[in-house]
């Protein structure tokens, strides 16, 4: 009884923190809060501030730290036997080709001429991701003889509810800083819209989880290479207090100066989830770091940048789309994301594991036993 106490206590913290605080910004502002509160919601285009080198420079800071990091840490010689050694490989599997017959059909949908099959165009979201999901899922089991689809198909099916909720609420935070809206889907009622959203929603975890499980189990990425700057804290609780005091404050402020802190949508929901981690003495996705072992990080950050390459390429010429309205830092773009704006994808990774981590915690299981067997994080 205790565990489901805390659990639901935990759960109403969160909500409250992640929902209410951008709102709390908006009331401080002087501004309505209906808008914010419409569902379903409506898509709307901010005019966004000119761009900016400086803007541009600092926010470049972080990708590359990141990939500062990772060169060093590939660089450094292997200590033990790769992680993907340690199971016999096998063929790529009958339905990982059908996997890839599903993609190859859905993208070809996706961005054929207007013809006959243009009423079929603003669905193929779902199926092309689906196959995606398959593919690599495929070539995980051809890398081991596993997969997160093969070996916890029950945990692999409740991604899809679970991603839903996920992204609607990155969709929530959206509102504040409007900084992508939805082109093509003015066919779609308003229901009709959030149903094939939330559909389409669904996909997103199990993507970004398939793919991360693929790149722990090859040898590059799995190895074991020893310590790598651990970060070790010794005031770990004011550490945590002080860390949800800036997200806190981050994800308030994003209702206010949403032009100056939409960085933070991406931030702030890693930076509440994993301090309130910390001080109920609880590991983290972060843990290993104290060790020196950044393999969870890396790993993390170049899944979701995978996706987010997938994303946005089979985006570009779909007819139902989204496209980007970014302050400051709105060039340079690939596809139609701005070339900074895929350093978002970094933390994203890491909050699609803490995300699945969290409801692991209230069902009373860790989430090396949910989807992340191979790189278990150490204890607090």
């Amino acid at each position: 009884m205790s565990l489901l106490r805390n659990a639901v206590v935990r759960f109403f913290v969160l909500s409250l923190l992640l929902v209410g605080l951008p709102l709390l910004g908006v009331w401080l502002a002087g501004r309505p809060l209906a808008p914010y509160l419409q569902f379903p919601p409506v898509p709307t285009v901010r005019e966004q501030a000119p761009f900016s080198w400086t803007a541009f420079a600092l926010l470049a800071l972080l990708p590359l730290l990141f990939v500062g990091l990772l060169v060093a840490w590939l660089q450094r010689p292997v200590h033990a036997a790769p992680l993907a050694t340690a199971t016999r490989a096998r063929s790529f599997p009958v339905w990982g080709w059908f996997g890839v017959l599903l993609l190859a059909a859905s993208w070809g949908l996706a961005w054929s001429p207007q013809g006959d099959t243009a009423a079929l165009r603003p669905y193929t979201f779902t199926p092309l991701w689906i196959g995606y999901i398959l593919v690599v899922n495929a070539l995980a089991c051809r890398q081991t003889g596993r997969s997160l689809l093969t070996d916890r198909p029950g945990c692999f099916l409740a991604l899809f509810p679970l991603s839903t909720l996920f992204w609607w609420y990155f969709e929530y935070l959206n509102r504040f800083v409007q900084n992508w809206y939805y082109d093509g889907v003015g066919s779609f009622g308003a229901w009709a819209y959030v149903a094939a959203a939330s559909v389409a929603f669904s996909t997103v975890l199990p993507a970004v989880l398939s793919t991360w499980h693929w790149l722990a189990a090859l040898p590059s990425l799995g190895a074991n290479r020893g310590e790598f700057l651990p970060v070790r804290v010794r005031r770990r609780k004011m550490l945590a207090w002080l860390m949800l005091l800036v997200a806190g404050g981050g994800l308030a402020g994003i209702g206010v100066w949403p032009q100056y802190l939409f960085p933070l949508l991406w931030l702030s929901p890693l930076l509440i989830l994993v301090p309130l981690q910390m001080l109920a003495g609880e590991r983290t996705v972060l843990s290993n770091v104290r060790r020196g072992d950044w393999r969870p990080v890396f790993v993390s950050g170049i899944a979701a940048l995978i996706c987010g390459f997938f994303w946005e390429m089979w985006n570009y010429h779909s007819l139902a789309r989204w496209e980007y309205s970014i302050p400051f830092v709105h060039r340079f773009e690939v596809f139609e994301m701005p070339l900074l704006g895929y350093a978002g994808y970094l933390p994203f990774g890491l909050e699609c594991v803490v995300a699945v981590d969290q409801i692991a915690r209230f069902r009373a299981a860790g989430l090396t036993t949910l989807v992340l067997p191979q790189l278990r994080p150490t204890e607090n």
